[in-house]
């Protein structure tokens, strides 16, 4: 079975009038049903009053997870149920992710959303009766999160960013012609990363272009990987690594005043300073999946026999920054003339 693709919503799932977020950037830990921003809506689509109470674990705050958790709560709202939501934010730290995943499925969430991978592992260890969903996740197979894509088989399925990796290495071509080394930077503790690097591999062998992988640990080490890199690559490639992306501030200081371009998997990163991306559309991804909750929570929809929907390439946004371009000398005209979206401030 093909994956389920998702199709580009309208503008009319703008951010307007979508619940506020509350981000806990303390690790306190209350039940579901305290500190919970309550949706406008009064009744369940059944009609019997039910409020569900549903939690939330984010790994990390940057700007494609955070976008994912804003879409999942637009589509809670535009359903009309009655909810009330605990959000929790882990900072990035595995224990963390693990103590808030225990303590939503202590307090008798009606379901789960766990926003990227060690989350969605946590959360998954922690329970195989509660719904979970998963966004912001790369192969949920290959994570160990379900039996199978297409039949997930038990309690946890949701949303796939898994990137369009061939387009975006086609795209460093594009603008980097004359690459002849590529440095893949990504962070090892991450899985969905080396899902990634292996595909972009195998399309930088097919073009011929020489790469290394330039890995770090944790977000300590970015600065000084990539200050090691000059001389030593032409260009660099960055999955959607979560790591790399909250550090993407300073991934671009180093980079870009060493004329050395980058590409990216999604739109945060171009946003703080990468060349360019054929990005996934993270509120759409969590709208998607906060439309899967509302078929569990009210339709008795079952997440075992509800396969992993993903975005195709098509479904993308090309999107570059200029003042990234201006300052590394590369032209991105081509990409303005293909319908792409400059994103620089």
């Amino acid at each position: 079975m093909e994956p389920i693709v998702i199709t580009r919503r309208t503008l009319a799932r703008s951010l307007a009038g979508g619940a506020a977020l509350a981000f806990g950037a303390s690790l306190g830990l209350t039940g579901c049903s305290d500190n919970t921003a309550e949706s406008a809506g009064s009744a369940t689509a059944s009609g019997d009053g039910t409020t569900y109470k549903i939690g939330v674990l984010q790994l990390t705050e940057h700007a494609a997870l955070d976008a994912a958790n804003t879409g999942f709560v637009k589509a809670l709202d535009d359903s009309g149920i009655s909810y009330e939501i605990e959000q929790q934010n882990a900072q990035n730290d595995q224990s963390a992710c693990q103590t808030i995943a225990n303590t939503l499925v202590n307090d008798g969430c009606d379901l789960i959303l766990a926003i990227g991978t060690p989350a969605a592992q946590a959360v998954a260890g922690a329970t195989t009766d509660i719904p979970v969903l998963g966004t912001a996740i790369t192969d949920f197979a290959a994570s160990d999160l379900v039996e199978d894509n297409d039949a997930p088989g038990g309690n946890v399925t949701g949303t796939s960013d898994m990137n369009p990796v061939v387009d975006q290495i086609d795209l460093l071509q594009q603008l980097v012609p004359d690459a002849k080394t590529v440095g893949l930077l990504y962070c090892t503790a991450e899985s969905n990363s080396d899902i990634q690097v292996a595909l972009a591999e195998e399309e930088l062998d097919r073009l011929g272009i020489a790469h290394e992988r330039c890995t770090v640990s944790s977000s300590n080490e970015i600065q000084q990987v990539c200050e090691s890199l000059p001389g030593k690559v032409d260009a660099v490639y960055i999955p959607t690594d979560n790591t790399i992306s909250a550090g993407m501030a300073t991934v671009s200081m180093v980079l870009n005043e060493a004329k050395i371009p980058t590409i990216v998997g999604e739109v945060g990163m171009v946003e703080n300073g990468a060349l360019a991306s054929i990005s996934i559309n993270y509120e759409e991804l969590g709208y998607r999946a906060g439309e899967m909750a509302v078929e569990i929570l009210t339709e008795g929809a079952d997440p075992a026999e509800m396969a992993v929907e993903q975005m195709s390439a098509e479904d993308c946004d090309l999107v570059y920054n200029q003042q990234t371009a201006d300052e590394l000398g590369i032209d991105v005209s081509a990409l303005a003339d293909e319908g792409g979206t400059d994103v620089s401030a």
